[in-house]
């Protein structure tokens, strides 16, 4: 059985729909709570991040808000130097279980042969 877990070539992004979508598909909950579901999801990483906690997903990623110092930029067109404020960055350090089955070392987990 051939499982599609990344978004096709037609659609290049994986949306919240498309995740509320298999949430209905694969684990029965209705259309609704499939939608609540996610975007308590994002909200709860959203305003975790926002405090400035880190974000642990067990085999696949940690997000972390980073401080970035103030810097001198420089315009390409022109050459000017330019202020670049200290500024919070998001990051994110994709696990070594996520990074074996992208570079196709592991199966995904799911994945039937």
């Amino acid at each position: 059985m051939e499982r599609v877990i990344l978004p096709s070539i037609e659609t290049p992004t994986l949306t919240k729909a498309e995740l509320a979508e298999l949430l209905f598909e694969r684990l029965g909950l209705n259309k609704r709570e499939s939608k609540d579901m996610v975007e308590a999801f994002f909200q709860h990483l959203h305003d975790a991040l926002v405090r400035g906690d880190e974000v642990k997903l067990s085999g696949f990623g940690n997000f972390q808000v980073r401080r970035k110092a103030p810097r001198p930029g420089r315009n390409p067109r022109t050459g000017e130097a330019i202020p670049i404020g200290a500024r919070n960055v998001v990051t994110f350090h994709a696990s070594h279980k996520l990074k074996a089955v992208v570079q196709g070392e592991t199966p995904a987990p799911g994945d039937f042969e």
